[in-house]
């Protein structure tokens, strides 16, 4: 993380924070919890929004009918199928993300609320103490009932209660079709999920929420710790399907462990079971609102059989138009793939 950038004109700032800033901070309709437990007050009114964090906050606003609000966030470039649904998002001024915020930029946005991020502690106290209210969103570190939480709560700041109950219900509904349809079908398939930093993630990360909620199994669940795992510890692991993040710079793409000599003998790749998360609005395999598909396409390979009626591509153009508002064309959702995996 960098440090909390602090420009030159940081008494200007101040006056602005003064000007702006708590006079926001003393309207309070009610409170709702953010990812580290804290109750923040919803102001009577929010207008103007600034991201200061990656990770999907800004798909999370958009789909919780607050995209139009936003005033700065650090970039959707990565994600040209969202920039394509909200091509206004990415000309949008960028005041940092994380630790590395500059707040003079940060207030001449004059924001209601700030977005940030759960591992940024430190520039987010500096922003609360200019009397801008700061909502932290986990940013990845989720599980199924947090994410699920977390939209509840986001939908009450941005007054949108209804839109957060139909995404709640959504997931709901298709995480509970998921268990009914592979319950009696045996031994569960082991997969491992190796992240965008070369590693996997054991019983704390959000590779073994996005495991279980496919009805399989994780094969770094035990593990110490996160982080990278040797060939040797692949090969004694054996898993049925290996999934592999395409995360922007991704240390571990699917071709390199098909292709690899010291994997030729491990189940998943002797069985052509290494698989490319798919990338839509976001990546499938982190979490957002939009990775109940990721989780649905990983239902249907580990269990064809079972999950063969689920037709992926009516799920997700579903999703896309109730949530996004956008009818999504079947040449942009064969883009979701690289692979072509369904």
């Amino acid at each position: 993380m960098g440090r909390i950038a602090f420009a030159p004109g940081l008494a200007f700032a101040l006056a602005l924070a003064l000007a702006f800033g708590p006079a926001r901070a003393g309207e309070c309709r009610r409170a709702v919890p953010d990812a580290t437990g804290q109750p923040v007050c919803i102001p009577a009114r929010i207008e103007r929004i600034v991201i200061t964090c990656y990770g999907g906050a800004v798909q999370e606003i958009a789909v919780l009918k607050g995209g139009d609000r936003i005033v700065a966030q650090p970039g959707v470039d990565r994600f040209p199928q969202f920039t394509r649904m909200y091509p206004g998002l990415g000309a949008l001024p960028d005041v940092g993300s994380f630790d590395n915020v500059n707040l003079e930029s940060l207030l001449a946005t004059r924001p209601d609320m700030v977005f940030a991020s759960v591992f940024s502690a430190a520039a987010n106290d500096k922003i609360r103490a200019l009397g801008i209210p700061v909502f932290t969103l986990g940013t990845g570190r989720q599980d199924i009932r947090t994410i699920l939480e977390e939209f509840e709560h986001v939908g009450a700041l941005l007054g949108e209660e209804g839109k957060a109950r139909d995404l709640v219900a959504h997931w709901r509904e298709r995480l509970a079709a998921i268990q009914k349809k592979i319950a009696g079908a045996g031994t569960p398939k082991r997969v491992l999920y190796l992240g965008g930093s070369g590693g996997t993630e054991n019983r704390l990360g959000w590779g073994d929420a996005f495991i279980a909620a496919a009805a399989g199994v994780n094969v770094a669940h035990d593990l110490e710790s996160r982080g990278i795992v040797s060939a040797e510890q692949i090969r004694l692991w054996n898993p049925d399907v290996i999934v592999t993040s395409t995360n922007e710079g991704s240390r571990t793409a699917a071709a390199s462990i098909r292709t690899g000599a010291a994997y030729r003998q491990v189940k998943a790749v002797a069985g052509g079971q290494v698989h490319d998360a798919p990338i839509g609005g976001f990546w499938w395999d982190r979490p957002s609102p939009e990775a109940i598909l990721g989780i649905l396409w990983l239902s249907k390979i580990l269990y064809p059989d079972r999950m063969k009626d689920v037709d992926l591509e009516q799920e997700t153009r579903l999703f896309f138009e109730k949530f996004y508002g956008y009818a999504l064309p079947a040449d942009e959702y064969r883009r979701f793939f690289r692979q072509g995996a369904r």
